[in-house]
């Protein structure tokens, strides 16, 4: 079954599935500043364009860009500066 979640007036899209009983999610970003909560811990894959990230953890601003990963902690958050149109997929730990 998917669904399809829409965030921030549009500005981000994703498409929900479970492989195997793990979530996932693939999804598009617009340029724009986000701020995402999780419940679960992630771990988030950019496929294409670039993610500029701040988790509570980080004391500067990260970026990875096409083919990098990064985890964020459940139960947290973590702030998004996107600067292109992002594709990302996002596996729910």
């Amino acid at each position: 079954m998917l669904t399809v979640n829409s965030y921030f007036e549009d500005n981000v899209k994703s498409i929900g599935f479970v492989q195997k009983n793990n979530s996932i999610s693939v999804g598009v970003m617009l340029p724009g500043n986000y701020t995402f909560g999780t419940n679960a811990a992630e771990k988030m894959s950019v496929i294409t364009g670039a993610l500029t990230i701040k988790r509570s953890t980080d004391a500067d601003w990260v970026m990875f860009s096409s083919g990098e990963d990064f985890s964020v902690e459940g139960n947290s958050s973590f702030d998004v500066k996107v600067e292109v149109e992002t594709a990302y997929l996002c596996e729910y730990l």
